[in-house]
């Protein structure tokens, strides 16, 4: 089901800076989250194996079923909307997975994906965002007054943009060393650079909801993009360094103000 990707000069040298002993591996299938039959496979490549698992206090009562299934004791990597490539920090060494969904798209653009996650790894970053919010979810789940998996949504949306304030300094810096990863990510966030300048015309003609804009918004945090109201506020020093507690108040105001309206 898996074999080792070959990388390219760029992406060996963004490994041996970021996390070194990562394995990069091609899917042979799709998935959503990694089927459990996958299990015994990954134990052929790795050293160890160990299942992160959360506190059933830390969700909400009416979380996503495939949230309670991450929190539990299985073994599940990635969760749906993580893309064309996902990693994980439960196996030892840590993996990033290309999925074969990734045939057609431009190589350079997944190269970028590769390179992200090799530096998100070497952050040794939450790898979801249960990881982020911890206890504080229920917290979020009650600031926001929308369904279930829209919080979801949106609890994953935040932990995107935080994580972005930490990355996009890497990679603003390859502009000198790694100029194609660097042209990709430019690249990437010019593409999204008209639509995030709209988001108030689209959540007002309904054509993005209130979740949909906020992952739009906290996506464009790792370009440097400008963000309108009130998704600005998630591109500061003061979400960077205060993480789940300031995603929590910044939800808390966002819909107080929404309900004044």
């Amino acid at each position: 089901m898996f074999e080792e990707r070959s990388l390219s000069p760029a992406l060996s040298q963004v490994r041996e800076n970021h996390a070194a002993d990562a394995l990069v591996l091609d899917c042979e299938g799709d998935f959503e989250t990694l089927p459990p039959n996958a299990l015994d496979d990954l134990a052929l490549l790795t050293d160890s194996i160990s299942p992160t698992s959360y506190p059933e206090s830390w969700l909400p009562k009416d979380a996503p079923e495939i949230l309670r299934r991450y929190a539990g004791p299985d073994f599940i990597v990635g969760l749906p909307g993580d893309g064309s490539v996902a990693w994980t920090s439960q196996t030892a060494p840590p993996i990033c997975f290309v999925k074969a969904r990734v045939e057609g798209v431009p190589e350079e653009f997944v190269s970028f994906l590769l390179a992200e996650a090799l530096v998100e790894i070497g952050f040794d970053l939450p790898e979801q965002f249960m990881g982020f919010f911890g206890e504080q979810y229920p917290e979020l789940a009650r600031a926001t007054p929308l369904d279930p998996n829209s919080t979801y949504q949106i609890a994953n949306a935040l932990y995107t943009g935080w994580r972005g304030l930490h990355t996009r300094e890497v990679f603003s810096g390859w502009e000198t060393d790694e100029t194609e990863l660097h042209a990709a990510w430019v690249d990437a966030g010019e593409r999204l650079e008209g639509r995030v300048s709209e988001l108030p015309k689209l959540i007002a003609t309904n054509e993005l909801d209130f979740a949909e804009a906020t992952e739009l918004a906290c996506g464009a945090i790792k370009h440097g993009l400008s963000l309108p109201a009130p998704f600005g506020a998630l591109d500061t020093k003061a979400y960077r360094e205060h993480g789940a507690s300031f995603g929590v108040r910044w939800a808390e105001k966002t819909f107080e103000a929404t309900d004044e309206m």
